[in-house]
């Protein structure tokens, strides 16, 4: 952090504040705690008979890699509206979701991934401005080697392992290890 953005300062420490355990940015001007929490990161994990939904990344990180589709939250959305619209973005697909599939962590890049588990009445998609291409896949047609995030595999791995009626939340975490 460069700068306050309550007003303008440069002169910002990073220190625990008082009452506080963990260090933030805080202006010695205005005396402002800049609070960084995690990103929310939503998304589907959409199925039409038996097959997944993929998006090729037309972007990066991961260009050219598969994802399910999925992206950042905006303030004032929940996170099925984030998730539906996610969807839409990347692969003009209308889904109808079915319940939260999973929870999954990155607290090395401060992000919390919630895929939802989503059903398409219809074969309905095309690539959006951030895919190159839109596909169903089989099981057995998966491109494990070609996925862009940890993320969407665990997704797609809890998904096979238990199918639509587990009804208990996945949680996973991302580990270096």
């Amino acid at each position: 952090m460069n700068y306050c953005s309550q007003c303008g300062s440069q002169q910002l420490a990073f220190e625990i504040p008082e009452g506080d355990n963990r260090s933030r940015f805080v202006c010695k001007n205005c005396h402002t705690i800049h609070y960084q929490n995690p990103r929310m990161v939503v998304g589907c994990l959409p199925v039409y008979q038996d097959k997944i939904l993929l998006c090729r990344r037309a972007i990066e990180p991961r260009y050219g890699l598969w994802n399910l589709p999925a992206g950042y939250l905006e303030n004032g959305e929940t996170v099925e509206e984030g998730a539906l619209r996610e969807t839409w973005e990347e692969a003009r697909a209308r889904v109808a979701i079915t319940r939260l599939h999973c929870l999954y962590n990155l607290p090395h890049v401060q992000q919390v991934y919630l895929h939802f588990l989503a059903t398409m009445s219809q074969p309905d998609y095309k690539a959006g401005p951030e895919s190159l291409e839109v596909k169903l896949f089989a099981a057995d047609e998966l491109p494990w080697d070609e996925i862009a995030f940890s993320s969407s595999t665990f997704a797609l791995k809890m998904y096979l392992k238990y199918g639509n009626d587990y009804q208990d939340l996945h949680i996973g975490t991302y580990s270096k290890s």
